[in-house]
């Protein structure tokens, strides 16, 4: 079958699964005082979720490292954490609650009990300094902090000044160490036998706020973003149909009937949880489904091959760097991997050369794709299989709730082909950024999201992204703006010019470069700057790149630093 032979199966499919009765049929409805695309089966809320999966019982649900809950023992501890919350810390309602940890299993019970409230989980990146913990509690203002040891250490020295705000408790998760005397331990908190029979009765909105997750700022400081139970329960399903679209499509493309019960996943998710892609993307509709979730305590390709045996995984997602090491592993050949039938992700661009050399792999593994941001709760686009590999430049065609348009610098439309600014619309963007009305304005006009990504549309609706309006490096999958490492760096006093950009790498996609033009009679070493940066900015987001210019960076007529001559120089030079 041809490649376009492929993508006209896939339309078809689409076509059917859309239809007006059908499982995935939308209508237009007024949400927020807008008129958008709603699914019209979508469940009310994330709790109506999460109270589906208690039929699953036995099926183990999370396994961390060589420990396993199943869905009957994760219910009966969300429903004990929930109570804790609700009456010993008065969580309800339009309440936050903070998450600051490793992938481990509690933060998947926290996220739960408390999105079963009604209350809202601020997912704090467990990269964060005490600096940028600071600003994010501070922000965000949670009635409770659920924290690991590593997390709990650099909480300790801003706790008091974050409590002179307001009421605020911390309870830890796997703990040893000397903590506050008002704070508790998980360990003597939440007993499974002491749960209750059922959740706390609660009212929830569908636009009320379930997450709040922050992304890295452009001026210095990151944006709480507000996403939804709506946006949320709409991910969700774009995630389902995505996967019941191309398994259909590929079925139809072999020549095959379509598998009415798919078997149930097992899903490795090495990426954090407190971002999209791994809480959105891949423990939702693993929730939903009745997935076992495998997590790492870190990022190892060996032990991940070690666990992709033991656990049978059937679907690896993550940043392509991983895939990568994944296949690039000598235990590669070693390890059964013929669980294995999708792997790919999001958080970067999947090269097409990996698109190959996944659809190569031993076991017909099929690569798959997907782009989205946090701002729009996960994917707006998803492709896999063949379709993939017919279209291995694109991230896929936009979900059916999701509106897009291609904008000029002006904002007016343009038709495909021609390069321009993505705009999307739909349930699936952020009710706004906390504490932020400006920023808000500025990034959704009229219901429209600006995602900042250059991007041309093909003729048959595939996103292409060519790329970034926004100044930010991707490294790795986490995104990092330049104008906030800049603002770091200029707190130095030997800096009088800076610019910051990233410097291609084959591992990471990209990593951060930084060009100096020092203050007069002022000296400054690459050892002295990190030194300086270490407590403002988290680790990743470090230059690793680091040029001193002795001449004032070049600028244009309006003032402007020519951030990418003076990079582009710079790395002819190297």
């Amino acid at each position: 079958m041809t490649d376009t032979s492929a993508i006209d199966t896939l339309q078809a499919v689409w076509g059917q699964l859309t239809a007006p009765g059908a499982q995935f049929a939308w209508s237009e409805q007024e949400v927020r005082g807008m008129t958008m695309r709603v699914f019209d089966a979508a469940p009310p809320d994330m709790r109506f979720i999460w109270e589906l999966s208690a039929g699953y019982a036995d099926q183990p649900y999370l396994v961390f490292e060589d420990e396993t809950l199943t869905y009957a023992e994760a219910h009966a501890v969300v429903r004990r954490l929930a109570q804790v919350l609700a009456e010993d810390h008065g969580v309800g309602r339009g309440d936050r609650v903070a998450i600051a940890m490793r992938n481990y299993p509690e933060w998947v019970l926290a996220y739960w009990a408390t999105v079963c409230l009604g209350a809202a989980v601020v997912g704090v990146n467990a990269w964060w300094t005490s600096a940028e913990l600071e600003y994010g509690l501070g922000d965000s203002r949670p009635r409770v902090i659920i924290a690991d040891d590593e997390r709990v250490e650099r909480l300790l020295p801003i706790l008091d000044g974050l409590r002179a705000e307001g009421p605020l408790s911390l309870i830890t998760v796997r703990s040893d160490g000397e903590l506050p005397a008002d704070a508790v331990r998980w360990s003597d908190v939440i007993d499974a036998a002491e749960a209750p029979d059922a959740l706390p009765p609660v009212e929830i909105d569908p636009d009320d706020d379930v997450c709040i997750f922050y992304t890295s700022g452009t001026t210095g400081f990151p944006k709480g973003a507000q996403l939804t139970h709506r946006g949320s329960v709409h991910n969700l399903m774009h995630c389902a149909f995505a996967a019941a679209a191309s398994a259909a499509a590929t079925a139809l493309v072999a020549g095959e009937e379509p598998d009415p019960t798919p078997p149930t996943p097992t899903i490795m998710a090495p990426t954090p949880l407190f971002h999209v892609t791994a809480n959105n993307c891949l423990l939702h509709p693993g929730t939903l489904t009745g997935a076992k979730m495998v997590f790492l305590h870190r990022w190892d390709a060996g032990r991940a091959l070690e666990l992709i045996e033991r656990e049978a995984v059937t679907t690896f997602s993550a940043v392509p760097t991983m895939s990568r090491e994944l296949l690039a592993h000598p235990d590669w050949d070693k390890r059964d991997v013929s669980s294995l039938a999708t792997m790919g992700g999001g958080g970067a661009a999947v090269q097409p050369d990996l698109v190959d050399k996944i659809n190569a792999a031993d076991g017909e593994k099929a690569a798959t794709t997907g782009y989205g941001l946090t701002e729009t709760h996960g994917i707006i686009t998803a492709v896999g299989h063949a379709f993939f590999q017919a279209r291995p430049s694109s991230v896929g065609p936009v979900m059916p709730t999701v509106e897009a348009k291609v904008v000029d610098p002006v904002g007016d439309e343009v038709p495909p082909g021609e390069r321009g600014e993505l705009c999307v619309k739909g349930p699936i963007v952020i009710k706004g950024y906390l504490n932020k009305p400006k920023a808000t304005a500025e990034a959704i006009v009229d219901g429209w999201f600006r995602t900042g990504d250059i991007v041309y549309l093909d003729e048959d609706g595939f996103v292409h992204i060519v790329d970034r309006a926004k100044d930010m490096v991707l490294r790795g999958g986490e995104n990092i703006y330049c104008a906030e490492v800049e603002a770091a760096v200029y707190e130095h006093p030997s800096v009088a010019e800076t610019v910051v950009f990233g410097v291609p790498d084959e591992r990471l996609g990209e990593t951060v470069g930084v060009a100096i033009h020092l203050a007069e009679d002022t000296t400054l070493t690459e050892e002295e700057l990190r030194a300086h940066l270490q407590p403002l900015l988290a680790k990743y987001k470090i230059p690793e790149h680091v040029w001193f210019r002795p001449d004032p960076l070049p600028q244009n007529a309006s003032g402007k630093f020519l951030k990418r001559t003076v990079r582009d120089e710079l790395l002819a030079a190297d």
